[in-house]
């Protein structure tokens, strides 16, 4: 049982570098892309093109935020002896990550709340700076772990490791981007490239898991409680699994411009 919930947990944290990497990846890259598509000659405004962009990754969001939640999850009832040493140890980490997290969360649902430039600036520019503290933070979370969770984490291998996330983050999010506004005929090799930085995105989180796998089994959670856990994951990981389908199927990319304008919702 121990092996199935150490299998679930490494699930969960590939799946969500993989997928909320492209989100966190594209608001660090915000500023960046608005001006390749100026220069790239596409008509609009900077606020047109950071709207768009934005739009773009709108309906993944949420649902990528539910692998970290079902991470938290897992992480407390199969493994409980670990989590409070990790959360203690790691504790500059977690409230760098969880201050970043809600201003980007923040920012995505406050900047279309005024239709001005100025109250739109302000928050892109919060999106872009909460999505690096995100990236940043994760990268010196998964080096911490993997050094023994020292009493400094920012120090420059932690911040090494942050920038090595955040690199893989950006080009993930570069990829989505790509695909996301691919034609017909671009489609195919645009998602091919977007499962290839995907799989870039999980590595860093992959390599640590690698390492601590004992660690994990040694602070798992006694039979019983992972045989009651098991009861209730078993109905929802369908549902899980299902909702991503159904995301990815519905808002995948447009097969004519027209298509795409139309099916670019603004949920932010």
């Amino acid at each position: 049982m121990e092996i199935i919930w150490l299998a679930l947990f490494a699930v969960l944290l590939l799946g969500y570098f993989a997928l909320e990497g492209f989100d966190i990846g594209l608001g660090m890259m915000l500023p960046v892309l608005t001006r390749a598509s100026l220069r790239a000659g596409v008509p609009g405004t900077p606020q047109g093109h950071r709207d768009r962009l934005v739009a773009a990754m709108a309906p993944f969001v949420l649902a990528n935020e539910v692998w970290l939640v079902a991470i938290a999850g897992t992480l407390v009832g199969a493994f409980p002896a670990l989590e409070g040493k990790v959360l203690s140890g790691l504790y500059p980490v977690v409230v760098t990550l969880l201050v970043s997290w809600i201003v980007r969360d923040a920012a995505l649902w406050f900047r279309r709340r005024i239709d001005e430039v100025s109250w739109r600036s302000f928050w892109d520019a919060a999106l872009c700076a909460g999505s690096w503290g995100l990236a940043l933070s994760w990268g010196v979370a998964l080096a911490s772990v993997l050094r023994g969770l020292p009493a400094q984490p920012f120090d420059l291998p932690g911040l090494l490791c942050g920038a090595v996330v955040a690199a893989a983050f950006a080009h993930h999010g570069r990829s989505f981007v790509t695909w996301r506004f691919s034609g017909r005929s671009e489609t195919a090799a645009a998602g091919r490239r977007l499962l290839l930085s995907a799989a870039v995105a999980a590595l860093p989180a992959a390599t640590a898991f690698a390492l601590i796998v004992p660690s994990l089994l040694v602070h798992a959670a006694p039979p019983a409680t992972l045989n009651v856990l098991s009861i209730i994951a078993l109905p929802v990981t369908p549902i899980l699994v299902g909702a991503q389908v159904w995301v990815w199927r519905t808002f995948g990319p447009a097969r004519s411009a027209g298509a795409a304008a139309a099916r670019i919702p603004s949920f932010f």
